[in-house]
């Protein structure tokens, strides 16, 4: 048992009617994998009228698991009348599967709702076509919820042990086709499939959904949907994924590694665990020990265009940018045509931010080019070229693009802002840095530029203040430039802007 989780069951035990014990007790027991004491934690809570509204997920879990499917049913009763509403109709469609009323879990899958509510409904319906052995209106649910991206790993996987359950093997495989090492290995280990049954569906759905709402605020939530999952389903390795991500968000790291090391080398899930432990170490701060696997991730024979990308993400947040480029265009290079604009611009972006305009320059054209409606992409382009008093008309032909493609975006405000600045015209200019600097989460940069243009109108104690405000958020380097702007103001232009 895990230290805290036993200091945990002794507080439980000295104290059994306390609330407060028991509420820390049940999340340390989800936590550290401890069911017995999240569960005995649970009565207490459940007998004092105070269970948290996740409650009802470890006991939908438990009770199917028991084949109890009144108790389920209760369960799924008790979730529909909190905040965790949005996971009932889902659940109760695959229990109305397991009691053999395919017709009542399509209909329970097809309810109405927000956009979030219908594609767990939709995702859903299309597995329970499967399950109910009508594969060929299945499949073409299945597809029309992948479109043509094909990008849902997780969707097709289970879709096709699905199909396998069923005799379908030559459609299963179809749905795993492509080079992707993970599918590539699921489709050589097909098997049998999968029973399409509750354990199987639910556990699918809770892990789906925590995944989404793996965030420093819903952490906690994430971790017991992951542990239900893994009860209706202990092989499922990718429940393991996403509770090592959870895990990791509420910084119980140690605990995260144990999660990624339960999955075994011959898992279809164990190139997404090694991805994962990569993950986990760089939010622990461990950058280093990320890079390096992340790098082994990325070296192999089989690697992937998405390893070369994490390793360059894990390269550029720590300021490696030189680095980071050329893992960015491994990845374009394993990607093959036509290139991935995002990608083009984060390679782009690396070289730019190596100190190498010249080779980065061709690169973020082509992102353009590629992509002539994506507003980061024409911001990025113009904004660094206003940075280098290089080709402003055309810059700011981009950036005003970019401003009537997103005309909610601040960045977009601050850079375009900026660049009618340096073209002299501060009538344009001041509107939109006034109103990128107005955010709740500017940047040091937008007070920079604000900052500047005020003291260039004579408003110099504006100005001030906008220089100071900047400081807050400025780097070392940035930081006694903006010192020295407090101090003495801005030297003398040739020429004011135009007011």
């Amino acid at each position: 048992m895990d230290a805290a989780a036993r200091y945990y069951a002794l507080a439980l035990a000295a104290r059994p009617g306390s609330e407060v014990v028991a509420i820390r007790a049940y999340r340390e027991g989800l936590a550290s994998g401890d069911l017995a004491l999240a569960r005995k934690s649970l009565a207490v809570l459940t007998r004092a009228g105070v269970a948290p509204p996740d409650a009802a997920v470890l006991e939908f879990a438990d009770a199917v698991v028991a084949r109890q499917p009144d108790r389920a049913s209760g369960a799924v009763e008790t979730l529909g009348e909190g905040p965790l509403d949005f996971l009932q109709p889902v659940l109760a469609a695959w229990l109305a599967l397991d009691r053999g009323d395919p017709a009542a879990a399509l209909q329970f899958a097809s309810r109405e709702g927000d956009a979030l509510d219908r594609r767990y409904a939709s995702e859903n319906h299309a597995l329970i076509l499967l399950a109910s052995g009508r594969t060929a209106e299945g499949l073409v649910a299945v597809q029309a919820q992948l479109g043509p991206l094909q990008e849902d790993q997780q969707f097709r996987l289970a879709a096709a042990a699905l199909l396998a359950g069923k005799g379908k093997r030559d459609a299963a495989r179809g749905l795993l086709a492509g080079e992707d090492p993970v599918l590539a290995l699921y489709r050589q280990r097909l098997g049998r499939g999968a029973k399409g049954d509750a354990r199987f569906g639910a556990s699918r759905f809770l892990t789906r959904v925590a995944k989404d709402l793996a965030s420093d605020e819903t952490a906690s939530l994430a971790i017991a949907l992951a542990r239900a999952a893994l009860v209706l389903d202990p092989g499922y390795d990718g429940a393991r994924i996403a509770l090592a991500d959870a895990l990791s968000l509420e910084g119980a790291d140690a605990k995260a590694h144990q999660a990624l090391a339960a999955i075994p080398d011959g898992s279809p899930f164990a190139r997404e665990g090694r991805a994962a432990e990569a993950a986990v170490l760089a939010r622990a701060g461990e950058a280093d020990a990320a890079i390096a696997a992340a790098t082994a991730l990325s070296s192999g024979s089989d690697s992937s265009g998405e390893d070369a990308r994490r390793l360059g993400d894990l390269l550029t947040a720590e300021g490696r940018f030189g680095e980071a480029a050329a893992a960015y265009a491994t990845a374009l290079d394993r990607e093959g045509e036509p290139p991935d604009w995002t990608l083009l611009l984060q390679r782009g972006a690396a070289l730019e931010q190596a100190g190498r305009w010249d080779e980065a320059l061709p690169v973020l054209r082509r992102a353009v080019e590629v992509a002539p409606a994506e507003p980061l992409a024409l911001n990025y382009l113009g904004y660094a070229q206003v940075e280098r008093n290089e080709n402003l008309p055309a810059a700011i032909a981009m950036l005003e693009q970019a401003r009537q493609l997103a005309p909610e975006d601040l960045n977009i405000a601050d850079s375009l802002g900026w660049a009618y600045y340096r073209q002299g015209n501060a009538a344009r200019a001041l509107p939109l840095l006034e109103q990128a600097a107005r955010a709740n989460e500017v940047s040091g940069t937008v007070q920079e530029h604000l900052g500047d243009l005020l003291w260039r109108l004579g408003r110099r104690y504006e100005a001030r203040y906008a220089w100071s405000a900047a400081r807050l958020d400025a780097d070392p380097s940035k930081d006694a430039k903006l010192a020295e702007k407090l101090l003495q103001g801005l030297p003398a232009a040739s020429a004011s802007p135009r007011s």
